[in-house]
């Protein structure tokens, strides 16, 4: 990677289908979601199981219609994102972002109705400051804080590639990205109700991820969607209930559902539905498992890797680089935001 000073994010993309023939992409974290499920001896029934419970919980939410509950299926693409910093984009890229785009199949129609970009996160940069810059942080200290620039970097990266030529000639529309609610926080039922999103919940106080999310130009609502057993974070730039249709926000609910019952069943999978003043737990007993392997632990322990990777081969060598486009790309902001 050459980098130029002041340097022009240039933005690559590269598709790969989820499905059960599928095989992660060689520069794609191993501790994501999809290459989790997709190793072991057991991985083509995992993503055929995965698959199956999203297009299932599809159905489910998109009832009207479709009688036999069989009138839809989603069509899953990893999209995997790399920047090159040197003008021109014909330097040494390096892989930054990877998210997940629906595709919503009406198999009564024939049609392709694109859904949603986003949904699943997955980024090394996110892994460094997460793995190795906060705990660097708080080594030694007695109590627990965040550096002042914590996630700036990071956020304006993902911020450059939404406002990118790339990303707007593949998407019509600003991404979603769905979450576990925090275990640390309380969250209380509203009386707002929408058709798809289900029951609004809130919370007083803010989760770390939160506030990650927000220097990525990102709010959040949390909604527990119907016969759900607990709400889903949904971080969104415009106005979420107006700007995506129910059918595109189903899409990212049956996806993003089924994630959860794999990775958090104590919580998504649980055996009652979370009451009205809700405390989300990873040790609480009552739940169900899925028919699918994952290895929680492992995931937790390569995201540590993860994250030195990104130090060693992204940031580091460029910080000066890096923290001089981050500076200026903030000033621009702001500078927008003030016209």
């Amino acid at each position: 990677m050459r980098l130029t000073s002041p340097p022009v994010p240039v933005f690559t993309l590269e598709r790969v289908r989820f499905d059960e023939d599928y095989h992660p992409l060689d520069n794609t974290r191993i501790t994501t979601n999809f290459a989790n499920l997709a190793r072991g001896e057991n991985r083509r029934e995992n993503l055929r199981n995965a698959i199956r419970m999203i297009n299932n919980r599809f159905n489910e939410l998109a009832a009207d219609d479709n009688e036999t509950a069989d009138r839809y299926s989603l069509d899953l693409d990893i999209v995997s994102v790399s920047i090159d910093l040197d003008e021109g984009g014909d330097g040494e890229r390096f892989p930054i972002i990877e998210v997940l785009e629906t595709t919503i199949v009406d198999h009564r129609s024939g049609t392709r109705i694109p859904g949603i970009v986003g949904n699943n996160f997955s980024s090394y940069v996110r892994d460094y400051d997460f793995s190795v810059v906060l705990p660097a942080h708080n080594a030694g200290g007695s109590g627990f804080s965040v550096p002042d620039d914590f996630g700036v970097l990071h956020g304006n990266l993902f911020r450059s590639f939404v406002a990118s030529d790339a990303y707007t000639r593949h998407f019509a529309k600003a991404p979603v990205i769905c979450l576990s609610v925090s275990s640390t926080k309380t969250y209380q039922r509203t009386d707002t109700r929408h058709p798809v999103l289900g029951v609004e919940y809130r919370q007083d106080e803010y989760s770390l991820t939160d506030d990650y999310f927000a220097k990525m130009g990102m709010k959040v609502r949390y909604f527990m969607p119907p016969r759900s057993a607990a709400p889903l974070a949904f971080y969104h730039v415009g106005d979420l209930l107006a700007d995506y249709t129910n059918l595109e926000l189903i899409s990212t609910i049956a996806t993003m559902e089924t994630f959860q019952k794999i990775y958090r069943p104590e919580i998504y999978n649980a055996n009652s539905a979370a009451p009205a003043r809700f405390q989300p737990s990873l040790s609480q007993p009552d739940y169900s498992l899925t028919r699918i392997d994952y290895d929680r632990e492992e995931r937790s322990r390569l995201a540590v890797e993860q994250g030195r990777f990104a130090g060693e081969h992204f940031v580091e060598p460029h910080r000066e680089t890096l923290e001089l486009w981050s500076a200026q790309f903030s000033d621009r902001e702001l500078e927008g935001a003030q016209a």
